[in-house]
């Protein structure tokens, strides 16, 4: 199973048995139905629409209920497709593990593994399966079935009484119940060659195959289907792809590896090569004596991945951001964001620091992504506003490490503070707008005062970063005596302290009725234009807005 399943639960009494089948794979995600499941990883709003969302994706579907329920929300989306995920009910106390879909896609092992887990015994119904103990149409991780429908007319062969020999090495078909002859004329060939196909056969590739790229042509991928041929294997024995760490950045190598459904791993001793099996222009056949662990062999490229929470509640995370985090190994961040970022697993590794070590917490992740490993470094908001972003790329800029060059570096968007807090207001950023952080850590104020005043007098919204602190409790004060130089004592202020986070609160007021004491560092600051306006809300609050339009100058 490449995929991790997602575990489904509609309410807080099926939580204790999902937990224990999450044991079983570490990787899964309790899905629970909001306002009825907490502590989970995912949310969801509607049954049907969740189950059907993962379905069309192929993720194995664990579902805690009864199976007619997961049957008719289904049953819409079942004609859509020609594979189908493995998709299983399990009672809520674990009593009862019937799987429903997904035969090929090895859904009565799954069923089974549960069941051991849950110590009950899983409701397999599938013939062959009962018959012999194993589906010899879903061999394990390793091994490839060559023809599916050639297969089922082997296997109904085999229940109408015909026997079989094996001829090759398939140490899990050791423990069936197979009707198993000497002479039979049905043979199983375990095998990482290519055969024509025969009816009497039933063929199963090992994926003892692994692909040494020693250069990574245009035409990889024509090369390598010649060089298969010529060698007599299988493109379904291949098992992995493997180059030198100098082609890591290769983006031709790895749409490859996509396209063929392969992992790519890279290799700094040769030594760790399985044997040469034959030599090509621009790779290498290599053929192992039994299927090949490509996570055993060399490394992955490493990524790195900046992410912005957002202002802090889940649904206004990027899903783009959610799955980075959910894929990581290793997370680097502020204590406060990674903490925000959950939940996580208790395998992932957490490497908190300090607000202001920006610089060795790039460096950091740099250094774990370039070993090959899943990185992500976690800010609030946007990752690109006064965050994490910009640190990364300048210590990308300085870095004369080639392992760094190599690294998959990836920025993904979130929510800022400024855009958040108007959103809750309204719309005051409506018209050209500026951003600017308070904090003089990383620039002269000076720079800050020149800013303030261009921007002022050109009658910009403006959302102030950083606006105040203990160690810097005067600059807001002064900053307003700037504004006020230039805008209207009643000029529309907004401020959002903690948007998107427990105890949120927005206020609006004027210009001429601020002052620092109502602003602290979790406050975000907007400053309106000239234009900037509000008006009353029928639940008691304020609209506040700044008109796309502005006025034309009158002529004179």
């Amino acid at each position: 199973m490449t995929t991790a399943p997602a575990i489904i639960i509609l309410g807080p009494s099926a939580l204790a048995c999902a937990r224990r089948i999450q044991a079983l794979y570490p990787q899964a995600e309790i899905h629970g139905l909001r306002g009825r499941v907490e502590g989970v990883e995912r949310v969801y709003e509607d049954f049907g629409d969740n189950l059907r969302a993962l379905y069309r994706r192929n993720v194995p579907i664990i579902v805690l209920c009864a199976a007619g329920i997961v049957i008719r929300s289904l049953a819409g989306v079942l004609a859509e497709k020609g594979s189908e995920p493995p998709v299983l009910a399990v009672a809520e106390d674990g009593s009862a593990v019937v799987p429903l879909l997904g035969g090929l896609g090895g859904v009565n092992r799954l069923a089974r593994e549960i069941a051991a887990q849950l110590q009950v015994s899983a409701a397999i119904t599938t013939s062959g399966e009962l018959r012999f103990g194993t589906c010899l149409l879903d061999p394990p991780p390793g091994y490839v079935l060559a023809d599916l429908q050639q297969g089922k007319g082997f296997v109904s062969d085999l229940l109408g009484g015909q026997a079989v020999r094996i001829e090759g090495d398939a140490p899990w078909l050791t423990q069936a119940k197979l009707p198993v002859a000497e002479h039979a004329a049905r043979v199983i060939h375990i095998s990482p060659h290519s055969r024509a196909a025969n009816a009497d056969e039933l063929l199963i590739h090992p994926q003892q195959v692994a692909v040494w790229i020693e250069q990574a042509s245009a035409d990889l991928l024509s090369e390598l289907q010649q060089a298969l041929h010529a060698s007599g294997l299988a493109s379904q024995s291949l098992a992995c792809l493997l180059a030198a760490p100098a082609l890591m950045a290769n983006a031709g190598l790895h749409a490859a590896a996509a396209q063929l459904h392969l992992p790519l791993r890279f290799i700094d001793d040769a030594e760790q090569l399985p044997p040469l099996h034959s030599q090509h222009a621009s790779l290498r056949l290599l053929l192992a004596a039994a299927p090949i662990d490509a996570a055993q062999l060399g490394r992955p490229r490493g990524r790195l991945t900046v992410i912005g929470l957002g202002p802090g509640a889940a649904e206004f995370m990027v899903p783009a951001a959610r799955q980075a985090l959910d894929e990581a190994q290793d997370l680097l961040g502020y204590e406060t964001y990674i903490n925000m970022a959950g939940p996580l697993r208790p395998e992932q590794v957490r490497h908190c620091s300090d607000n202001r070590e920006e610089m060795q917490r790039a460096r950091h992740a740099f250094a774990l992504a370039a070993s090959g490993r899943r990185v992500v470094l976690v800010s609030s908001g946007d990752p690109g506003v006064f965050a994490m972003a910009a640190a990364v790329l300048e210590a990308l800029h300085a870095s004369t490490d080639a392992e760094w060059q190599r690294v998959d570096l990836q920025v993904f968007p979130g929510v800022s503070a400024a855009l958040a807090t108007a959103a809750k207001a309204g719309a005051p950023l409506g018209h050209d707008f500026c951003m600017l952080s308070l904090s003089d850590n990383l620039k002269p104020w000076a720079i800050i005062e020149k800013r303030l005043e261009y921007a002022a007098a050109a009658d910009l919204v403006m959302a102030f970063y950083n606006p105040i602190s203990k160690a810097r409790p005067w600059q807001l004060g002064r900053a307003l005596d700037i504004l006020r130089q230039q805008r209207s004592p009643q000029t529309v202020v907004v401020l959002g302290r903690d948007i998107g986070r427990p105890g949120e609160t927005l206020r609006s007021l004027t210009l001429g009725e601020l002052t620092p004491e109502q602003v602290d560092m979790r406050t975000l600051v907007i400053i309106g234009s000239s234009q900037t306006c509000r008006f009353p809300r029928t639940d008691g609050g304020e609209w506040v807005y700044t008109p796309r339009s502005y006025p034309q100058p009158q002529e004179t």
